[in-house]
């Protein structure tokens, strides 16, 4: 149903939500933080700046989504652990789509997509309502998201890409921060936009793009009441700009890419002090007391060359702040023994900057450090990947040097808490994936598992944050289809997290090992699918952050009409 269920069956990927159906969540890829992680749409980078929970805010459904690449290593801007590209495609050339569905604890879902394609122009977009009373105190939610993509191929002016999206949402957050708060409350809204050019000429590839992102946000410690705990308010601007050449010829494809971002923020908690104070916009109360800014960009040439059965890449950048400049390298090899097969090697430098969460946060017993410099971290992996007809199979061993990491920690049991970089990671994983995709009865069957180990160092200083992180995780798939025009589609996962949390109590409670199990089962003839779906069946007792109870169960039904 979600963007979040599908990247759940990534052995790559640790999904944590606070709410469910999309409300909100934490994505971090094979050991890293939710701020390590960057987010793209369409290959554009829409990471925000103020705080990783917000990054996964994107205007879009999972019913337009053709894709999600999960990228490892990648040297650049922000992607310490690696990154996430979530591709958008109309289903045809041209259809009209349409999707209603409801089910327990008020829920209720529409959705309205379609596309038109006329010669070398496509339009195609989408708008959808999701909505529920909550499945426990204080989880009700609303979100709206509207989205359009814009594509012209002219023959002589080269290839036009535009996207546009705006989201709304609105939210409990029971406990999502804090658990000694139970009545949170979180309203946000974003918008953004990108537009892309492309052109070949004779060997020449140009490539260049724009984009804008705004993203509003108001958080209510108590819901409603401003009394004794004051709103924060953010608003965060990020403008990006990017240019990239490639240049094919006897020796390979070289290539020069070069990225721009300013970033900006107004906030009543973050940032250096504002001469005046500035209304919050869109709010009837509130003030921007605070602000910050910052310009980041990098520049990078890359190389690659395939000689026979062998393949090389390399490249070599810098990436260019306020805070420093850092060296960003990669270089890999593979080699194809047989068909089908391939094994690779590689190793990467990457980097990300600090958030404004990370230089500015303060609150009694915390002292935040504007000093910080960007995070680092060199990876190493060995990979093999095999497809032979409608079977798949990889399987990978990988190894992460992170320094410089941001990390709350106290000189001693009685002092304040700063926020510093005296830690060092490395972080040792594999991971295995296989399947079967077919047409007939079984359309697939996929199996998948991921195991990982983190030692953290932080010298002589407490650290705030235990090693927390998804140490065994295994998922599975299973879809097939019967009675010519019926197919039952079942997902499990087994998620075994490292790793303690601080209860409501005040107790350290460790977390347990669990497992989940959905489902859907639908009918679907030429224009109609009608479909039944139950999220976690087996009504498991789990959470993804300590404290934070998770539905046991959830059950919905829905139809689509697509002509």
């Amino acid at each position: 149903q979600t963007i979040e269920a599908a990247l759940r069956l990534s052995p790559s990927v640790d999904v944590r939500e606070r709410g469910s159906k999309g409300v909100q969540a934490d994505i971090s890829i094979r050991g890293g933080s939710f701020d390590q992680t960057l987010i793209m749409l369409n290959g554009v980078d829409f990471t925000d700046a103020r705080t990783g929970h917000q990054s996964h805010s994107l205007p879009i459904d999972l019913d337009i989504v053709s894709g999600i690449s999960v990228e490892d290593g990648t040297a650049g801007i922000g992607a310490f652990a690696g990154a996430v590209n979530i591709r958008t495609q109309p289903l045809r050339p041209t259809y009209l789509r349409a999707e209603i569905s409801g089910g327990q604890f008020g829920y209720a879902y529409g959705n309205l997509s379609g596309a038109i394609t006329h010669k070398r122009f496509t339009l195609f977009g989408a708008g959808s309502y999701r909505a529920s009373d909550g499945y426990t105190r204080n989880t009700d939610f609303k979100n709206y998201n509207a989205f359009v993509r814009v594509g012209y191929d002219s023959r002589r002016a080269g290839y036009f890409d535009g996207q546009a999206g705006w989201q709304t949402r609105n939210f409990g957050a029971n406990g999502f921060y804090s658990l000694k708060y139970p009545d949170q409350y979180e309203a946000t809204r974003t918008f953004l936009s990108s537009i892309r050019w492309q052109k070949s000429i004779g060997r020449l590839f140009l490539e260049s793009s724009v984009s804008y992102r705004k993203n509003f946000d108001r958080f209510e410690m108590v819901r409603g009441d401003a009394s004794k705990i004051p709103f924060n308010y953010h608003n965060t601007d990020r403008i990006g700009a990017s240019l990239r050449s490639d240049y094919s010829w006897v020796w390979g494809t070289t290539s020069l890419h070069g990225d721009y971002r300013y970033d900006y923020i107004y906030s009543s908690v973050l940032g250096k002090p504002l001469h005046s104070p500035r209304k919050a916009k869109g709010e009837k109360e509130g003030l921007y007391t605070q602000g910050a800014t910052r310009h980041s960009g990098d520049i990078r040439l890359r190389h690659t060359k395939q000689i026979g059965k062998f393949d090389i890449e390399g490249s070599v950048g810098s990436v260019f702040s306020s805070y420093e400049t850092t060296p960003v390298w990669s270089l890999s090899g593979g080699y194809r023994p047989i068909d089908g097969l391939h094994i690779g090697i590689a190793a990467v430098q990457s980097m990300r900057l600090p958030t404004f969460t990370d230089l500015y946060y303060t609150a009694t017993g915390y002292i935040s450090n504007p000093n910080l410099k960007p995070e680092k971290a060199t990876t190493y992996r060995l990979r093999a990947t095999y497809q032979k007809k409608n079977w798949r199979t990889a399987a990978e061993v990988y190894y992460r040097d992170g320094r410089d990491i941001i990390d709350w920690v106290q000189k001693n049991a009685d002092s304040e808490w700063e926020s510093q970089q005296l830690t060092r990671l490395g972080t040792l994983g594999i991971e295995w994936s296989g399947g079967y995709y077919g047409n007939g009865f079984l359309q697939q069957a996929t199996l998948a598992y991921g195991y990982m180990t983190i030692d953290k160092k932080s010298g002589d200083y407490i650290s705030k944050y235990a090693l927390d992180y998804m140490r065994h995780k295994a998922t599975a798939c299973i879809g097939i289809r019967f009675l010519r025009y019926v197919t039952l589609t079942v997902t499990a996962g087994l998620y075994d997290r490292n790793g303690n949390y601080i209860a409501a109590d005040g107790r350290q409670t460790p977390y347990r090992t669990y497992a989940l199990l959905d489902a859907r089962i639908a009918w679907e003839r030429r224009h109609l699918r009608i479909y039944i779906d139950g999220n976690n069946i087996t009504a498991t007792r789990y959470c993804d952050f300590g404290g934070l109870k998770m539905p046991e169960g959830w059950f919905t039904g829905g139809l689509v009409v697509t002509y």
